[in-house]
């Protein structure tokens, strides 16, 4: 599969995405939604693809918008409209395509992470950024902007009300060991380990029970509107299908025989 704005290859059962506009720290641009959109789409039907791993080609993983972009109002709409539209049409799906994805997503945040690009990160599973990163809210102080890509979703459940209300009415830069320590993050690492570390991770959950991730994560999302008694249902249920898929058997077999599982994603 080739494309404008990014670069993929599938190794073994790991499909790898690059962000590739580095001469403008790889600014999202409509070509880009499309291309993530699409990329996204076809990891989801490609049955050898069981983890993806998503980067930055250059000095940045993703700046957020590119604000070069022309944006033009709608036939007797406003500006305001025609982005509405467009996120409610191209950017919001590219994000619940990412978060509702039944294979783990690995983000590895090399270098910058700006606006959008904070959202792009925190959509995947685990997030692993090499110490020189950082994450920046530049929508309401540098912009006038609310923040989207499910930025204002995103931060207060992973850090908290007061912490998410500080990153995005300040737009202080939040280096990447402190996202760590708040648990913004996975984890932050040494520059130069950064892909090898973010790819060993893809690659274990690649050999994994890949259905059962998918459910994993679909149960940690519900939990987010779900009251405890409604959470154990949701458990309940998804136990119901786990049971029925060749990894959970072949798991249990495993254990009970002392041996490492050979799990499919069946």
């Amino acid at each position: 599969m080739t494309y404008e704005t990014l670069v993929y290859e599938r190794r073994g059962a790991v499909a790898h995405i690059t962000l590739n506009r580095p001469e403008v720290l790889n600014g999202l641009n409509g070509a880009m939604f499309s291309d993530l959109n699409a990329v996204f789409d076809a990891v989801a039907a490609d049955v050898q693809v069981r983890a993806v791993l998503l980067t930055g080609a250059g000095r940045a993983f993703c700046s957020g918008a590119d604000l070069s972009a022309p944006r033009d109002a709608p036939e007797g709409g406003t500006i305001g409209d025609g982005v509405a539209q467009n996120m409610h049409a191209v950017i919001n799906p590219l994000i619940l395509r990412i978060t509702t994805l039944g294979k783990p997503v690995v983000a590895a945040v090399n270098g910058v992470t700006a606006g959008g690009g904070v959202g792009l990160a925190l959509a995947c599973d685990i997030v692993i950024a090499a110490k020189s990163a950082s994450f920046i809210q530049v929508f309401g102080p540098k912009l006038g902007i609310v923040p989207d890509m499910g930025c204002t979703w995103f931060l207060p459940r992973l850090v908290g009300r007061a912490r998410a209300t500080g990153l995005a009415l300040l737009g202080d830069r939040l280096p990447a060991e402190k996202a760590a320590e708040w648990g913004l993050i996975w984890a932050a690492v040494e520059d130069s380990a950064l892909l090898a570390e973010a790819t060993a991770i893809a690659e274990r959950l690649a050999a994994g029970p890949t259905r059962g991730f998918g459910l994993i994560k679909k149960a940690l999302d519900a939990s987010q509107g779900n009251d405890l008694g409604q959470q154990l249902g949701v458990e309940a249920e998804s136990q119901r299908i786990a049971f029925g898929t060749q990894d959970t058997i072949e798991g249990i077999t495993a254990f009970l025989q002392k041996r490492a599982a050979n799990f499919t994603g069946a």
